[in-house]
């Protein structure tokens, strides 16, 4: 099976215009267009059901000491983390291809209620839910695809793990509200094939990717 996008090749710079955040005119950090990107795939195994889609950045900070500091930098040697920026589940096994925007277009404050996807798909929370839990203005449930807003004086490159897999079941059968934990629980035994495309971002002017 695999996994491509027209909108990044794989392990190259994702495009800001896909990103939650971006470098400012007068700010290190603005919003972005916030697109999902295009992705397609094929190849999947004889008896798939249905997929599984995820996006994971696998270089967040464990601590956030120096997170967005002015006169400080995030260690690359820190200790790093998984934050999930989109969940989608039940996707129809007719389903190949997902449109640049087609999912996310735009920052949604407090987050999109309920995000287009596939007819039956279903989108888990992301984890700008607890990252702006504290903030007025921005808290809420995050649904669906929110993209790249690394730290922007973090000394390490940002890699984001685009991951499809293939399902033995239509459903994985999770109602309400979801997260990683639970998808991952309930796709174990179904999974018969899997895939990945991989992409970078930083914020950060000394940082290339």
């Amino acid at each position: 099976m695999k996994l491509s996008s027209r909108s990044f090749a794989d392990g190259q710079r994702i495009p800001a215009e896909f990103a939650f955040g971006k470098p400012g005119a007068d700010s290190p950090c603005v919003f972005s267009d916030n697109r999902n990107p295009q992705l397609a795939w094929s190849g999947a195994p004889a008896g798939t059901r249905s997929f599984v889609l995820m996006c994971i950045d696998s270089d967040v900070p464990t601590r956030d000491d120096d997170v967005n500091q002015p006169g400080r930098t995030v260690p690359h040697d820190l200790p790093r983390t998984d934050f999930v920026h989109w969940l989608m589940i039940d996707i129809p096994p007719e389903c190949g291809e997902l449109a640049a925007g087609s999912c996310s277009d735009g920052v949604v404050a407090r987050g999109k209620r309920d995000p287009a996807g596939p007819p039956g798909s279903r989108q888990g929370v992301n984890d700008y839910t607890g990252w702006f839990a504290g903030d007025a203005a921005m808290a809420g449930d995050y649904l669906g695809y929110d993209g790249p807003c690394p730290p922007w004086n973090d000394a390490r490159l940002h890699h984001y793990h685009f991951r499809l897999y293939a399902l033995d079941v239509p459903t994985l059968g999770l109602h309400g509200r979801f997260g990683l934990a639970e998808v991952r629980q309930a796709m174990q035994g179904h999974v018969l094939a899997e895939a990945e495309l991989t992409g970078t971002y930083s914020l950060n002017p000394d940082v290339r990717g």
